[in-house]
């Protein structure tokens, strides 16, 4: 068998070929009901179906968001796989938003579920919560190296409950978001042109006073509907700036069903992000 091309160099090449742009696939009941659709098995699937096809062909990554599948079942999620090996064959990394984190052996079921080619959740990545401590961790990384796929992990959330946990005083000292940066930096050492291990940083947070760079990807959620702009970007992440994959989602699904306006909100979040990120 022969050995899968690293993520970090796979997602580069898609950032640098189609722009370095998020967009999440978020099917909630509020924008079923905004774009005409039934909040059931047949609108989700009319949902999904319009993103994947209007986008998967020219963003860099597609972010589904598992909850918004599992809330219908076994019928849902054949929803969501269905659209994972679209998007893929389109072209697209697809990121799976499934938040996941556990210790032992459910940890490394979590991960032969997104993170196994056998699977048919299998994804290109995968976010994960590092909050039962970093080495429970071990099964998703370890399994993503095997597969080519990167692992992105829980720092400093854009939401503001968030703090209470991640900026709370490790016992070295600091905080525990960067403890848990620093064990990204670890697991990413050496690679080249970046790491397998991402960060989820949001970009709502002003300076986010810890050190980002870790050598691995920074996925940043909040760009659109939650307020932050991509002009915001380089005060956030600093010199880290080149490797930050800005999410956006409402900003862009509220353009839909029109996949020519869904097209347009995303290649302009793209533009106005290269124009940032270039000036930074």
């Amino acid at each position: 068998m022969s050995t899968p091309e690293p993520f970090g160099t796979r997602l580069r090449r898609a950032m640098d070929a189609r722009g370095p742009l998020c967009v999440g696939i978020d099917p909630h009941a509020s924008l079923l009901t905004a774009w005409g659709l039934a909040d059931d098995v047949n609108g989700l699937e009319r949902f999904t179906r319009t993103v994947v096809e209007a986008l998967a062909d020219r963003v860099a990554v597609l972010k589904p968001q598992s909850a918004f599948f599992e809330r219908f079942g076994s019928r849902g999620l054949a929803v969501l796989e269905q659209a994972v090996a679209e998007a893929r064959a389109a072209g697209a990394l697809v990121l799976m938003d499934a938040k996941r984190g556990d210790i032992g052996s459910t940890m490394g079921a979590y991960a032969e579920a997104f993170l196994d080619r056998r699977s048919p959740l299998f994804s290109d990545a995968v976010t994960v919560s590092p909050y039962l401590g970093f080495g429970s961790l071990r099964p998703a990384l370890d399994q993503a190296v095997l597969s080519g796929c990167g692992v992105f992990v829980l720092a400093l959330t854009s939401n503001p409950e968030g703090a209470e946990v991640q900026r709370a005083t490790a016992s070295g000292g600091g905080s525990l978001a960067q403890l848990m940066l620093d064990h990204m930096a670890d697991e990413n050492a050496g690679a080249d042109p970046m790491g397998p291990v991402g960060a989820v940083v949001g970009a709502t947070l002003g300076a986010a006073g810890v050190d980002l760079d870790i050598n691995g990807p920074l996925l940043a959620p909040g760009i659109g509907a939650q307020g932050a702009t991509p002009a915001d970007l380089p005060g956030v992440f600093g010199g880290a700036v080149r490797n930050v994959v800005p999410s956006v989602s409402r900003g862009v699904l509220r353009h839909g069903p029109d996949r020519a306006a869904l097209r347009r909100a995303a290649e302009r979040f793209a533009e106005e992000i290269r124009a940032a990120v270039g000036e930074a």
